[in-house]
């Protein structure tokens, strides 16, 4: 057996093994039911060891199971403290790291990918990953190769093509990914589908199979490195010279090889552990900068806010990685969130009630109070609500809680809402976005940024 299929079956093992793990612990907390124990320590225990089981899996993959404890860690300033403390480090580690391919087979798809002499298009590469991610891994190199050579093909083979004249000694990442990347990420995520139960353990209410499925649409588009080259050309050109956001420009492109500018800066993640407040406050306004205005000015939505994905540059931008997940819109935000949301803000129940018809969120003949539907909806626009405005954590675990908890009247209202399939991707982002948001617990104008850049939000004149 290869190292490949062995690992493969070694990481099944894990994700299959981690429902019978939860069940016994289940079959533990209903033995200590018996022996009179409190429910809610029970309950306490259980989330406790479920995550600690479910993280340190994660914490080991690659592939699905990697990229689903990605986006799951957006989420944790969701979690109750008591549990989400013991594991913050774990989750964070999910964003930066994970087990290195071996040289030699980095070497490989390097030579199928960029062909035989490869090492001639480079001055210097680290055969050490410098970062890693769910479907490849990142080596710092520095490009020599000047002028622009085509996109020629060898049988299955493809010879990457450049951007413009690049200059001798530019440093590069060099992202490579992983063989057998995309059958392992739907065997993955195919098992993780039976977690259901551990999650609503960890967090009553969460329901993971959305984000899944939703991860499942996308695996095909980032798995193509060409596709996601093109995406990150059209964001660097939409951010040119721009003073507050940063998008490296593509040196070269193979179906799984991408070259880019480096980026120098601190990772987020280490501006949620140990920022300033100001770096913080900095690194949470640009991201809502770039959210809200990136479909506007570039037709996309980066659609993979995981704090691994930004740096904090030197000079206060924000670094923006990895396009492998975007949406595509091409008008911008879809103009009846903006009006929907002002319309809210103004009390105009019946107005939004109507507009949530017309758009899907509520079946044309379904009875609904008008007034319960505001009162729902409140709570989650209250950062609109104020010119500036701090997420937090402890926010986040009461709009949690309201919504998650089934007998809370958020919760009842909410299962008379519908989620339109056109709204799903915009809908995950905003909550990813909001998760870092708290994380970095940060305080900016965020209504100011929402009425530049999404339609229907600025007053009417």
């Amino acid at each position: 057996m290869t190292d490949i299929p062995r690992r493969a079956v070694s990481r099944t093992a894990k994700l299959a093994a981690l429902p019978l793990g939860f069940a016994g612990r289940t079959v533990l907390g209903v033995g200590k039911r018996v022996t009179g124990l409190a429910s809610e320590v029970i309950s306490n225990e259980i989330q406790q060891r479920t995550a600690e089981q479910l993280f340190s899996v994660l914490g080991q993959l690659k592939g699905g199971a990697m990229k689903f404890g990605q986006a799951l860690s957006v989420f944790e300033a969701a979690l109750p403290e008591e549990v989400a403390a013991p594991y913050r480090q774990a989750l964070t580690k999910l964003q930066e790291a994970a087990p290195p391919l071996p040289a030699a087979s980095v070497h490989k798809v390097l030579a199928e990918q960029l062909g035989p002499n490869w090492r001639s298009l480079f001055v210097e590469f680290d055969d050490k990953p410098a970062a890693a991610a769910s479907i490849g891994q990142v080596h710092r190199a520095v490009w020599k190769v000047e002028g622009t050579p085509p996109v020629r093909r060898r049988g299955t083979k493809a010879v990457a093509r450049t951007d413009t004249p690049t200059p001798a000694g530019r440093p590069v990442a060099v992202k490579v990914q992983y063989p057998g990347a995309g059958p392992a990420l739907l065997s993955d995520l195919k098992q993780l589908s039976r977690l259901g139960g551990m999650f609503r353990a960890i967090q009553p209410g969460l329901d993971i199979k959305p984000l899944l499925s939703e991860l499942r649409e996308r695996i095909s588009e980032e798995l193509d490195y060409e596709l996601e080259a093109e995406s990150q050309r059209a964001f660097a050109t939409a951010y040119a010279d721009d003073p507050e956001i940063f998008v490296p420009g593509v040196v070269a492109a193979a179906p799984r090889v991408l070259v880019t500018d480096w980026v120098e800066g601190t990772p987020l993640s280490a501006i949620i552990e140990s920022g300033s407040e100001a770096e913080r406050d900095r690194a949470g306004r640009l991201m809502a900068t770039l959210h809200f205005s990136a479909p506007m000015r570039a037709g996309l939505l980066h659609a993979d806010p995981h704090p691994g994905n930004f740096r904090l540059l030197p000079d206060g931008r924000l670094g923006v990685i990895d396009f492998g997940a975007v949406a595509r819109l091409p008008g911008g935000h879809p103009e009846p969130i903006g009006r929907l949301v002002r319309l809210a803000l103004a009390g105009d129940a019946d107005a939004v009630v109507a507009g949530l018809r017309e758009e899907g969120f509520i079946r044309l003949d379904s009875p609904i109070d008008a007034q319960a539907v505001l009162d729902f909806l409140m709570p989650i626009l209250q950062p609109l609500s104020v010119e500036e405005f701090r997420f937090t954590r402890a926010w986040l675990r009461v709009e949690a809680a309201r919504l998650g908890n089934p007998r809370s009247p958020a919760y009842q209202l909410s299962r008379q809402l519908n989620l339109p399939p056109s709204y799903l991707l915009i809908h995950r982002v905003t909550l990813g976005s909001i998760g870092v948001l708290c994380q970095l617990e940060a305080k900016a104008p965020y209504r100011g940024i929402v009425e530049r850049w999404l339609p229907g939000f600025a007053p009417v004149a």
